[in-house]
């Protein structure tokens, strides 16, 4: 099982370049099942997350082709509408192929995913939205078997209100609008930039989609969708990322396509601790000196400060002056790298869902695990900056979600290296 060894203490300078967006890519891969045509995909990330979601799409009889960041999809082929527990086990967003299988072919079976690290991920927003479309869902087995009643071809428009903002419901539904008959209504939609970049994919496949980016998301549906080249959009909590790890060094950097527009919240949040952050042609710039100053923040929906930011923004506060609360409202469970933290010597205190951190001048290297995604990010930063070595385990995690980190890092001047 690969590991980080870290040597802390370097400022990180230079220039690091924002890779594509993990949380676009997947679902832009299950949307080329919506067409016979090619599909490709170009600025998409080297991620586990994406290579299984290219396997999940060939073992249906899809073809794709893979070269560097470019990938093509051709599902002319498909010969089975369905996404088995041995693959949607390792990654929830398998879920995503449900709405397109059944809006192209009538039918889908979909495994039910397992159990999550960071909190319950419930899929029954998802079953509700299309069977309100006309889809009969049954659960059995631990499968979604969905399919379209006798008699009927498509699925049909409809008034969609979810119980709560949810990002792959809302993503589900928007690809299965669009070869629905009639009108579909997205009330309560999420706002994220990845849902208005997959919104814009489907347009250039020919869908008519208004309002993306918006609570509320109209679709008029069309009989076929048609194949299409599309750039996927840079991954914003990557570039989050890199900024908390450059604040956090004290150092100054560039991100090359960073989008400052999408990361509001944090930025703010940067900027209130002392460090300067401006948006640049093509990129990020940040600069930081000496020790910011603690922040408290509160996870909301986008376009609030992101609960898969809350991690690594702790480790800066870990090592800033001050104390700061923060507050998880998003997914329970999401504390879990506040232990590793403290084996550094960060000073935290945990009720319920609340985070009080208290700033120490110096964290001290160790051995730590990581339990997820974003708690690994977290772990690197605050490696990054204690005294001594610090080994990062588990970080099968991280490349979940990070296209090659520690290779971008030591682009910055980390003292840092994989071992196997």
């Amino acid at each position: 099982m690969d590991k980080l060894l870290i040597r802390g203490g370097r400022a990180l300078q230079g220039e690091v370049r924002i890779s594509g967006a993990k949380n676009a890519a997947l679902p832009e891969l299950c949307a080329a099942l919506l067409t016979d045509e090619p599909v490709v995909l170009e600025n998409v990330p080297h991620l586990q997350d994406v290579a299984t979601m290219v396997t999940l799409v060939r073992n249906m009889g899809v073809s794709v082709e893979r070269d560097e960041n470019r990938v093509r999809i051709d599902a002319a082929k498909l010969s089975s509408p369905e996404a088995p527990y041995e693959l949607v086990k390792t990654m929830r967003a398998s879920v995503l192929a449900l709405g397109p299988l059944l809006a192209r072919f009538g039918e889908a079976t979909v495994s039910l995913p397992g159990g999550c690290a960071i909190g319950s991920r419930p899929v029954d927003q998802h079953i509700k939205g299309l069977q309100a479309m006309g889809a009969e869902i049954v659960v059995e087995h631990g499968y979604i078997i969905a399919r379209l009643p006798q008699g009927r071809s498509r699925l049909r428009g409809a008034a969609l209100r979810t119980d709560m903002i949810t990002v792959t419901g809302t993503e589900n539904f928007l690809m299965a609008a669009c070869l629905a008959e009639g009108e579909t209504v997205l009330e309560n939609a999420a706002q994220e930039p990845e849902i208005t970049d997959l919104a814009e994919m489907l347009i250039a496949m020919g869908a008519r989609i208004q309002g993306h980016g918006t609570s509320r998301i109209t679709i008029q549906g069309v009989e076929r969708l048609h194949g299409a080249t599309h750039q996927v959009v840079a991954d914003r909590i990557e570039a989050g990322t890199f900024l908390c790890a450059v604040a956090a060094t004290g150092g100054e950097a560039l991100l090359r396509h960073g989008r400052a527009d999408h990361l509001e919240a944090v930025i703010d949040k940067l900027r209130d601790a002392g460090a300067q952050v401006e948006a640049v042609p093509g990129g990020i710039r940040i600069r930081a000196q000496g020790r910011l100053t603690a922040q408290g923040f509160r996870t909301t929906e986008y376009p609030g400060f992101p609960t898969d930011m809350q991690a690594q923004f702790m480790a800066l506060n870990a090592i800033s002056r001050g104390a700061a609360q923060v507050t998880e409202t998003i997914f329970e469970n999401r504390f879990m790298h506040v232990n590793e933290l403290l084996r550094l010597g960060a000073k935290i205190q945990v009720e319920g869902k609340v985070a009080l951190v208290e700033g120490v001048e110096r964290l001290s290297g160790a051995t730590v695990m990581a339990t997820d995604l974003r708690a690994s990010a977290s772990l690197v930063i605050a490696g990054l900056v204690a005294e001594g070595e610090t080994v990062v385990d588990r970080i099968y995690h991280l490349d979940r979600g990070y296209d090659r980190m520690e290779a971008k890092l030591r682009g910055l001047g980390a003292d840092i290296e994989r071992i196997k």
